[in-house]
């Protein structure tokens, strides 16, 4: 155990859902780290993507945010990755592009859900509870 945790921190962090982030803009990442850990979740972020399941088996994440613009594997192609291993295809995904296309990108993907960006962080706060319920 680190110095000065105490079994009960570890409980309460081993409790709290963790969303892994996949996009390379930093503004957005510290606009979703704040708003995710001002939700009670623990937030891990990535610029590329280029080992996505096994980032995602490292992490543990109940829920991925996916850039569709990623470096260097792109967003359709890391949810495909994840969907299709046994090891983290029950893990959410939602899509999150500028792209007018976003719904149709977000299926050829195999993600849970998409959002079109710019978006309400509302919006976006309600559908990861959503899907990470229970996961």
């Amino acid at each position: 155990m680190r110095p000065g945790w105490t079994w009960r921190k570890l409980i309460y962090l081993s409790m709290r859902k963790r969303v892994l982030i996949f996009d390379d803009d930093e503004d957005l990442l510290e606009i979703f780290t704040f708003l995710f850990e001002e939700g009670g979740w623990d937030v891990h972020t990535r610029q590329v993507c280029d080992n996505p399941v096994e980032t995602a088996i490292q992490i543990g994440p109940n829920l991925i945010l996916m850039d569709n613009w990623i470096p260097s594997t792109g967003g359709i192609e890391a949810t495909r990755l994840l969907k299709s291993d046994k090891r983290t295809k029950q893990i959410a995904v939602i899509y999150i592009s500028a792209n007018n296309e976003i719904k149709k990108l977000s299926e050829q993907a195999g993600a849970d859900g998409f959002l079109a960006k710019p978006f309400d962080l509302n919006t976006l706060l309600a559908q990861a509870e959503q899907l990470s319920a229970g996961k």
